[in-house]
């Protein structure tokens, strides 16, 4: 990315602005789902968040080796299913339980393998956050909706693997633009086939563009200017907000209502979250998913 130290602001308001830009694109993009569906917002975030990064960051694609295209290529085809698992996830579910349960991916990876007992406490308030969500009777939370939810988490997971893996190859910002380029391979087929890109306005175009915006490139900046002036545990923490930012954003912006024990469950799994970050040795930053 070009310079932006003129226009920098603290680490911590950089952070928070980032969650409350990511949770205010989901809600744009709520909003266009009986529109274009989910395929074509996806496709139309994802291709129009391509072409702003190529035209700032302008990367050289000819220049890069092998061994970062074999990095930068399944990095970003996991972005793009993760979005698109997520976008679907958000058409049949509150915007606050879909980032709550799609949490859960990063949660789990942060704790795979551990032994030690206090990890316990995190994996039971986590279980428990997960059980108060879950559908356990026919009028509860769409079942089909919460599993796209838990797979796109599970597409987070393996997004952060992948994307630590490209960090060391590529600087963050060329590894962003190159992978969004990839992330329209698992999605692009789907919104063609929905027919939904055909039917795009210039009204239509230019909520993309602020869906592009929020989602993607502003939020991607801040985190990136965040990441050279704090300690990523500090990053990691922040980050555990965007349930609670989500859910926030979801009644505010969708007037969408969570049950008590819902907003329980986000509580659960964000402390459970927050938790694992402060009892981890050498916390990895939790990369912006969604």
């Amino acid at each position: 990315m070009p310079d932006s130290s003129r226009f920098s602001i603290p680490a911590v308001p950089a952070v928070l602005l980032a969650i409350v830009s990511v949770q205010g694109g989901a809600a744009i993009a709520k909003g266009l789902f009986p529109l274009l569906g989910a395929a074509g917002t996806t496709s139309m975030r994802i291709g129009l968040s391509a072409l702003v990064l190529l035209a700032v960051v302008r990367p050289r694609l000819g220049q890069l080796r092998p061994a970062q295209w074999r990095a930068v290529v399944p990095y970003g085809l996991a972005l793009g299913a993760m979005n698109f698992l997520f976008y679907s996830a958000l058409a049949r579910i509150p915007l606050g339980l879909a980032v709550t349960v799609e949490f859960v991916g990063p949660l789990g990876l942060a704790l795979a393998g551990s032994r030690r007992w206090v990890d316990v406490v995190w994996v039971v308030l986590a279980g428990a956050g997960i059980a108060l969500i879950a559908p356990w009777s026919s009028s509860g939370i769409d079942l089909l909706g919460l599993t796209f939810a838990l797979a796109a988490g599970a597409g987070w997971a393996v997004y952060i693997v992948l994307g630590r893996r490209t960090a060391a190859v590529l600087p963050g910002s060329l590894a962003v633009t190159v992978g969004m380029l990839f992330a329209a391979v698992p999605v692009l087929p789907f919104g063609v086939a929905s027919g939904s890109l055909l039917v795009l306005t210039p009204h239509l175009l230019l909520l993309g563009v602020g869906l592009a915006l929020f989602s993607s490139v502003l939020p991607f900046t801040l985190e990136m200017q965040a990441l050279k002036a704090m300690p990523t545990r500090t990053f990691s923490i922040l980050m555990s907000l965007e349930p609670v930012a989500a859910a926030l954003s979801g009644w505010l912006l969708l007037d969408e209502r969570l049950t008590l024990g819902q907003w329980l469950a986000v509580v659960f799994i964000v402390a459970a979250s927050a938790g694992a970050t402060l009892t981890t040795a050498s916390p990895e930053p939790a990369m912006g998913g969604e």
